[in-house]
Order: C-alpha cells, then sequence, then structure tokens
C-alpha cells in the first residue's frame, strides 16, 4: 500500500491554484510493509564525491535514485550515464534548483520539463520522479509534475548533511529512526561520502534493504 501525506498550502503571493485529481500528492514514504528504504541521492554539486560514492554502492552491492538537476546534467553527461550504468534510478531535481513554490505554474512546468528533455537526450532516460528542490512546492507543482506523468517525492529521514558537517550526525540521522518504506535524503558532500559505508552497513544490520525509489515505494510507474 502507497502511503502519502496531504500537501502544505501555499501561504503567500497570486499563484494560480487548481483543483488537484486524486493522487496529486507529495509522497513522503512509501511500503510501510516491506525492509525497503531508499538513499535519495540530490545532485546539483559535489561532482567530486559521485564517483566514490558509486563505488561504495557497488561495493556494498544496493543501487538507490540519484534526483539531478537539470543544468548539473547538461554540463556532466558523462557522470550521469555512469550513474544510470552503475543501476541506479534517475529522478528530476529541477533545471535551475528554484523553489517550485515561489514561480509560476510556466516555471514550474519549465524547470520539469526542461530537465526531463535533457536527461533524455543525454541518457534516454524517462523520468517519473519529482523532488523539488529544498522541498519546496505547493498545489501547482502538485499539478504540474501529476500532468509531465511524475510523482512528487518528498523524504521521511533528512541528514542535512549540506549544512551540518559531521559524519557522525549524518549517519545517526539516516539511521537511528529508520524503518521500511523510509526515503533517506542525502547530497553528495565530503561527509556523505564518509558516513556512507557505514550508513549502508547499519541500515542492513537492521534487516532494511537498500533499493531504488520506485521499489520503496511499492508501486509501478
Amino acid at each position: 500500500m502507497l502511503f502519502v501525506v496531504l500537501a502544505f498550502s501555499y501561504a503567500g503571493g497570486t499563484l494560480q491554484v487548481f483543483n488537484r485529481t486524486q493522487g496529486e500528492e507529495a509522497i513522503y514514504f512509501g511500503d510501510r510493509n516491506s525492509n525497503k528504504v531508499s538513499l535519495m541521492v540530490n545532485v546539483y554539486w559535489g561532482d567530486e564525491f559521485i564517483q566514490p560514492m558509486l563505488d561504495i554502492f557497488e561495493e556494498k552491492n544496493c543501487t538507490t535514485t540519484f534526483f539531478v538537476g537539470g543544468v548539473w546534467a547538461s554540463k556532466n553527461s558523462e557522470m550521469l550515464n555512469k550513474i544510470i550504468e552503475y543501476g541506479h534510478e534517475i529522478g528530476n531535481h529541477g533545471y535551475y534548483h528554484k523553489d517550485q513554490n515561489k514561480i509560476s505554474e510556466e516555471e514550474n512546468y519549465k524547470e520539469i520539463s526542461q530537465t526531463h528533455q535533457i536527461v533524455k537526450s543525454l541518457a534516454g532516460v524517462e523520468m517519473t520522479l519529482f523532488a523539488p528542490p529544498s522541498g519546496a512546492y505547493n498545489n501547482t507543482t502538485l499539478t504540474v509534475a501529476t500532468s509531465l506523468g511524475y510523482k512528487t517525492i518528498m523524504w521521511t529521514l533528512d541528514t542535512i548533511d549540506w549544512r551540518d558537517q559531521d559524519k557522525n550526525l549524518i549517519l545517526s540521522r539516516a539511521t537511528k529512526n529508520a524503518k521500511g518504506g523510509d526515503l533517506i535524503l542525502m547530497h553528495p558532500t565530503a561527509e556523505t561520502l564518509e558516513a556512507l559505508p557505514d550508513i549502508i552497513d547499519t541500515l542492513k544490520a537492521k534487516g532494511l534493504e537498500i533499493a531504488p525509489v520506485t521499489e520503496t515505494l511499492g508501486i509501478s510507474l
């Protein structure tokens, strides 16, 4: 069963908000009856840490989901394809890393669709998962994402590794309360790279399997 949480209402600005159909909600966690969790790697910088992260995932025999920005993908086609070659899933992280709840309907559309097109042209991948930059979204974002064939993905646990450059803190946030269905947010940082082997080992010791987001959600996209 897929669990969803109602989206937050946008409290400011003059954005047009549409009536949403059933299913147009942001997803914060997946199948609680499974033992699968995802390490969601949001990529817009930290290029130097991606290859060693891929090596660790391969060594630990697990795959997950990398959400890539459009600008990043356009400048890093070789690495984009390498992520795919290593067996990982690719998701959409917006083109210019804008807060989707602060931009117009048209800009919401461009942020998602342009990233989709660049990844499709560079890697032949039809993405179906959208992770809003900074976790910022509103009703317009949800409607636009759905119209483009996307599920809007948030997170259950946040390592906050971009702010707190502490290996042990990152490890604790990723694993302490982890359970089946969790979506665990991280980025390619030096400290996350350092913590990654222990994160994977600790999750596995809890009986959890690291998997791409679509598998953790328990749905077919």
